[in-house]
C-alpha cells in the first residue's frame, strides 16, 4: 500500500493561487453575464418603452367626444330676426359686445344696427368664410347685410353654437386645437412659467431635477417636481399621477425617447390638448382649447393677455388655483405668471399692469352652452343610438348638425320658467314645488326647435319632456272627434251633452261630468269640441267605438300600448310632452305624420358626411276629415277654451290648439300652433297631487307667453278638393244666407251639407237663446 505524501508549502501555495484565480475568473464571468443580462433587459425595456411611446403618440391619441352643435343662423334681408334676438344668439356663441370692432367675435351695437366680425365655420356643405358684416333691422326683420367694404350680401350663416357633446367612458373632454392658433403671448406664458429652457433641453433638466431632490430631501416627501413639459406630457399621456419612485424613474427614459422621435413643436402641441384644467360635474375638462371655454366661453384666439396668464396658471393646480372657487389664489397665480413674462421683457410695462390690475373674468359655473340643453341633448342621443354605438359617439370626434334654435329655446325657457313662478306666487305653498316642461317643433318639418324637461333648465336628470307619462285630458278629444268626422259626422252634427252611466266589466259605474257641473242638452259637434265638453264627448266615443278612436291615435303618431278603456276618451291615456307634439304635428300638417327629429347631418371629424336626416312624411289621415277639425281647433283658441291667447297675440294670426286638464287638476296641459310654430306645455307636480290650475290657467299662459314673442306666420292650411263652406244658421243647423246676423261659415265635406235653408233668426231670437248661453259658456270656458 503506498501513501500519499503531503504536499510541500510551495505547493499550497501554488493550490492556493490557482483557486483563487479560478474563483476570481468565476466572479468575472458571472459579473460579466449579469452585466449582459442587465444590459439585455434595458435594452428590451427601452425597446418596449419606444414602442409603446411611437404607436400611441402617431396613432389615435385621445378618445375624441362627439360635438354636438345647434342650427346655424341663417342671415338674408327679410329674416324674422330681430335685433334682440341676434343678440340672444350671439350670446350662445360667446359674442364679445364691445364699443369697437377688431376681431373675431366681437360686436357693437346701436339702435337698429349691428356690426360684427364672424369667426367663420366648416359646414359640411361649404366653407363659411370669416369676415365683417354690419347688418340693419326695421322692427323684427332683417332688412339690409352689407360687408366691410360697402357690398350688399344675399346669405350668410353664422357659426353654429356648440351646444353639447358625447363623452367617452373616462369622461374626459377636449377641443383640440393646433399649436398655430393658440396665441403667441400663451406659449410663451406656458413656457415662461412652466419650463423656460423647453426648447433647450433633450426632455429633461438635470438642473430641474437637482433643484427638486434638494427640497423634497428637506421635506422628507414629494413635495416638488423638476419635471419639464415633456414629462409632465409623458405622466398625463402614458403614466399614472402617482408620486412614486418607479413613476418618476419611468419618466425619464420616456421624456429623451419623445423628444429623440419628435420636434418640440408636435410635443408643444399634444401638451397644449392633454394637460387636465380643472372639472365641471363628472366631466374632465382637458387641454387649453377647451379649458377656454370652460373657463371664459370663448376660443382660446379671443382671450386677453389676463386670461391667458391664468390658463397658464392653472396647470400647476387645476382645483387649488379654481378661479371660481378660489379667485383671491387664482389671481395671485395669474399675477405670478404675469410678472415673470414682464421679468423676460415678454410683455411690456403697461400690458403687464393692465393685465396684473384686471378682474379674472371668469365666466359663472354652469353657463356655458354645453350645458345649457341637457334635455335636447338627451333627445340628441337617444336619436343617434339608433344607428351609432356608444363607443364611436364618445371617441371618434363626430360632428351631430342638430335643428335646436338658441333663440325659439331661450324664449321658450324664459316663458316657461317665468309662469311657473307667477303660479307659485299666486298660488303659495300648494305650487310651490311645480314642474314643468315643454316641446317646441317647426310644424311644417318636424324639426324640433326646443326642448325643456325641468323648471331648471340646465337640470341634468330626470327629463320630464320624454319620460314623464302623464293622463293628457281633453288633449285626447281632437282624436275623438277625427274619428268621427271620419265615419261620416259633421261640424254639426248633434250631440247629446246629457247625464250617463255606464256599467264597466269589474261592476264599476262610470258617471262622468263636465268641468263646471253643467249639461248643456243637445249641442253641435263644433260646439262640444269648441267649449270641451266632457258628456257629449263621451257618448259620442262611446257611439264610434274605443277601439276606433285608439285606432286614430296611432295615425296620429302615438305609438304605444292603450287600453280601450271608457275613461281614454276624456284623457286618463298617459303620454309624455314629446309624444303629445308627435301627435299635434300630425294635426297641424293636415293628416302627414312627421316624426319629430332633432339630427340633420352627421360628419366625421374632418367634416365629411356620414349621414343625414332629411325630412320624413307619411300620409296617415285623409286631409278632408282633418280639415274640418282643424277649423274646429282653431275655433278653440278664437272662441273657446283658448280664447285668452288673443289678449296677447295680434287678431290676424290665426292659432288652433287644444286645452287639457287630467282628472282631479293633477295635470295642466296645452297643445297649439302657428304656421310656423308648434308647442306643448305641461305643468304638474311630480307626486301627482291636484292643483288649483287648469289648461286655460296654466299651460296655455306659459304657451302664449312663449308664442307672442316668436316672429309668427299665420296658420291657413290649404283647402283640399272637396270642402265647401257654406253659412249656417247656429240655431237650427240649416244652411242660411251670408247676410243673416248670426249665420257661421262652417266647412263641410261634399255631399255631407245639409239640404234645408232657414230663414234669418230674429234679434229677438239671437238675444234671448244664443248670446245669452254663448257669454255664460264663454265665462265657463275661462276656468276650465
Amino acid at each position: 500500500m503506498v501513501s500519499k505524501k503531503n504536499p510541500t508549502p510551495s505547493q499550497q501555495r501554488r493550490n492556493s493561487r490557482s483557486k483563487k484565480n479560478r474563483k476570481a475568473f468565476i466572479s468575472k464571468g458571472t459579473l460579466f453575464k449579469l452585466l449582459f443580462i442587465i444590459l439585455l433587459l434595458l435594452g428590451g425595456a427601452t425597446l418596449y418603452l419606444d414602442q409603446q411611446i411611437r404607436s400611441q403618440f402617431e396613432g389615435k391619441r385621445w378618445a375624441l367626444p362627439a360635438k354636438v352643435f345647434a342650427r346655424p343662423l341663417e342671415l338674408y334681408v327679410g329674416a324674422p330676426v330681430s335685433l334682440n334676438d341676434l343678440k340672444i344668439e350671439l350670446k350662445a356663441l360667446g359674442y364679445q359686445f364691445v364699443d369697437k370692432v377688431s376681431a373675431p367675435g366681437q360686436v357693437t351695437f346701436s339702435a337698429s344696427r349691428a356690426t360684427l366680425s364672424t369667426r367663420g365655420f366648416h359646414f359640411p356643405d361649404e366653407h363659411e368664410p370669416a369676415r365683417q358684416l354690419i347688418l340693419k333691422f326695421s322692427g323684427d326683420s332683417l332688412s339690409q347685410i352689407r360687408s366691410a367694404d360697402q357690398q350688399s350680401l344675399t346669405l350668410i350663416r353664422l357659426e353654429p353654437a356648440l351646444i353639447g357633446g358625447i363623452y367617452p367612458l373616462n369622461n374626459e373632454d377636449r377641443d383640440l386645437i393646433q399649436l398655430e392658433e393658440a396665441p403667441q403671448a400663451f406659449i410663451d406664458a406656458l413656457i415662461a412659467i412652466e419650463d423656460r429652457d423647453f426648447y433647450d433641453h433633450f426632455g429633461i433638466s438635470p438642473k430641474g431635477i437637482a433643484r427638486a431632490t434638494l427640497a423634497n430631501i428637506r421635506a422628507g416627501a414629494f413635495v416638488q417636481g423638476g419635471s419639464t413639459l415633456t414629462q409632465q406630457l409623458i405622466k398625463n399621456f402614458y403614466l399614472t399621477a402617482d408620486r412614486t419612485l418607479l413613476r418618476k424613474m419611468l419618466e425619464l427614459p420616456m421624456a429623451m425617447l419623445l423628444e429623440f422621435h419628435y420636434s418640440k413643436d408636435e410635443i408643444l402641441e399634444a401638451y397644449l390638448n392633454e394637460v387636465y384644467l380643472g372639472q365641471s360635474g363628472n366631466r374632465a375638462i382637458h387641454g387649453f382649447g377647451l379649458g377656454a371655454a370652460h373657463y371664459f366661453s370663448q376660443p382660446i384666439q379671443e382671450l386677453k393677455l389676463h386670461q391667458l396668464a391664468l390658463l397658464a396658471g392653472l396647470v400647476k393646480g387645476p382645483s387649488y388655483y379654481d378661479p371660481r372657487r378660489n379667485p383671491e389664489r387664482a389671481k395671485t397665480r395669474r399675477n405670478l405668471v404675469l410678472s415673470v413674462l414682464h421679468q423676460q421683457g415678454s410683455i411690456t410695462d403697461e400690458e403687464y399692469m393692465l393685465a396684473s390690475t384686471a378682474e379674472l373674468d371668469v365666466v359663472p359655473s354652469g353657463s356655458s352652452m354645453k350645458e345649457a340643453y341637457p334635455a335636447y341633448i338627451d333627445l340628441v342621443k337617444r336619436q343617434l343610438r339608433r344607428e351609432y354605438k356608444d363607443e364611436d359617439l364618445g371617441s371618434e370626434g363626430l360632428k351631430i348638425f342638430t335643428s335646436l334654435d338658441p333663440i325659439s329655446q331661450h324664449k321658450a325657457e324664459a316663458s316657461l320658467v317665468s309662469t311657473i313662478e307667477d303660479l307659485g306666487r299666486t298660488y303659495g305653498e300648494s305650487l310651490a314645488k311645480l314642474q314643468g316642461s315643454m316641446v317646441v317643433t317647426d310644424p311644417q318639418t318636424g324639426e324640433v326647435l326646443a326642448l325643456i324637461g325641468d323648471r331648471n333648465t340646465r337640470y341634468q336628470g330626470f327629463n320630464r319632456a320624454l319620460d314623464a307619462s302623464r293622463p293628457i285630458g281633453s288633449l285626447v278629444k281632437p282624436a275623438v272627434y277625427l274619428t268621427a268626422l271620419e265615419q261620416g259626422y259633421t261640424l254639426i252634427s248633434e250631440l247629446d251633452d246629457s247625464p250617463f252611466s255606464l256599467t264597466l266589466p269589474n261592476q264599476q259605474t262610470w258617471s262622468p261630468k263636465n268641468y263646471d257641473g253643467q249639461t248643456h242638452g243637445i249641442v253641435p259637434m263644433h260646439e262640444a269640441l269648441t267649449h270641451s265638453y266632457n258628456l257629449s264627448t263621451a257618448q259620442l266615443g262611446m257611439e264610434l267605438g274605443v277601439e276606433k278612436v285608439i285606432d286614430t291615435l296611432k295615425r296620429l303618431g302615438v305609438d304605444r300600448p292603450m287600453d280601450a278603456y271608457p275613461s281614454l276618451l276624456l284623457g286618463a291615456q298617459s303620454l309624455s310632452t314629446l309624444e303629445v307634439a308627435s301627435m299635434y304635428q300630425t294635426i297641424a300638417a293636415t293628416g302627414f305624420q312627421i316624426p319629430p327629429r332633432t339630427i340633420r347631418t352627421v360628419t366625421d371629424s374632418a367634416g365629411e358626411p356620414l349621414s343625414s336626416y332629411p325630412f320624413q312624411l307619411q300620409q296617415s289621415i285623409d286631409e278632408k276629415p282633418m280639415f274640418l277639425l282643424q277649423y274646429n281647433l282653431q275655433q278653440v283658441t278664437r272662441s273657446g277654451t283658448g280664447r285668452s291667447i288673443y289678449q296677447q297675440l295680434p287678431i290676424n294670426i290665426n292659432t288652433a290648439g287644444k286645452t287639457g286638464t287630467s282628472d282631479q287638476q293633477r295635470d295642466s296641459w296645452f297643445a297649439g300652433f302657428t304656421g310656423n310654430r308648434l308647442a306643448v306645455v305641461w305643468l304638474g307636480l311630480d307626486d301627482n297631487s291636484p292643483m288649483p290650475i287648469t289648461g286655460s290657467s296654466g299651460a296655455l299662459r306659459a304657451w302664449t307667453r312663449y308664442i307672442a314673442q316668436e316672429p309668427l306666420q299665420s296658420y291657413e292650411p290649404a283647402m283640399p278638393e272637396g270642402i265647401e263652406m257654406l253659412w249656417i244658421d247656429p240655431l237650427s243647423g240649416k244652411l242660411a244666407d251670408g247676410l243673416c246676423e248670426n249665420a257661421t261659415q262652417i266647412p263641410f265635406i261634399s255631399g255631407t251639407q245639409p239640404t234645408e235653408t232657414a230663414a234669418c233668426s230674429t234679434p229677438e231670437e239671437t238675444f234671448i237663446e244664443n248670446p245669452i248661453k254663448r257669454s255664460i259658456d264663454w265665462v265657463k270656458d275661462i276656468f276650465r
